[in-house]
């Protein structure tokens, strides 16, 4: 049984929209696309290499999917575009249906908990996680998620979604498992479920 690994880009206030380019996403107004691209540091793409080099596929939800299905497959090759081009891709949706766009994709339909969990019991690989906010949201509850790494970038934008929202969910403790600094001063961050 594989574990299933949240990677993260957070901003101090704890945005995570967007990331990675201006036009990311720019839903409810949001017009700070590619905020990452300047904490970018060799030691994040260590971190993010050491969970893509062995055996994993990729769990997104399906707004974080087709993002990465539009961007991914038109980027010059790289080590990172040709593993997400070579990997088994799950995507939790209920809207999405097969054939998929994007070569090696598979839905997972259904409570994304119950089928993530199912998933989780049937392979051997680990599942890692970008983005997929309202994914990881509702995996966080049942126990599902085994690592969350937060590569936390010092500056605050004052708007966009959130990882963690204010929707009333119960409290999660996690125990730190790993800290490191990069010279950007990004905050590469492991924590653990810590349990009741």
């Amino acid at each position: 049984m594989g574990k299933v690994i949240v990677i993260e880009h957070l901003t101090l206030d704890g945005v995570m929209q967007a990331p990675g380019h201006p036009d990311e996403d720019r839903r409810n107004g949001f017009r700070h696309g590619g905020w990452a691209n300047q904490g970018q540091d060799p030691s994040m793409q260590e971190v993010m290499s050491a969970y893509m080099s062995g055996a994993w596929a990729l769990l997104a939800g399906r707004t974080t999917y087709e993002r990465f299905a539009d961007y991914w497959p038109r980027q010059e090759p790289s080590s990172f575009a040709q593993a997400l081009r070579r990997v088994r891709k799950y995507v939790v949706s209920t809207t999405l249906t097969e054939p998929l766009k994007w070569e090696n994709s598979v839905v997972l339909g259904g409570d994304a908990p119950d089928a993530v969990a199912t998933l989780k019991n049937e392979l051997p690989e680990n599942l890692v996680v970008f983005g997929s906010g309202v994914l990881v949201r509702s995996l966080l509850p049942r126990n599902l998620v085994d690592e969350l790494i937060v590569m936390i970038h010092p500056l605050a934008l004052g708007s966009g979604h959130r990882l963690f929202t204010d929707d009333g969910s119960d409290l999660t403790a996690f125990r730190l498992a790993d800290c490191t600094t990069t010279g950007t001063g990004v905050i590469i961050a492991a924590y653990r479920p810590a349990g009741q």
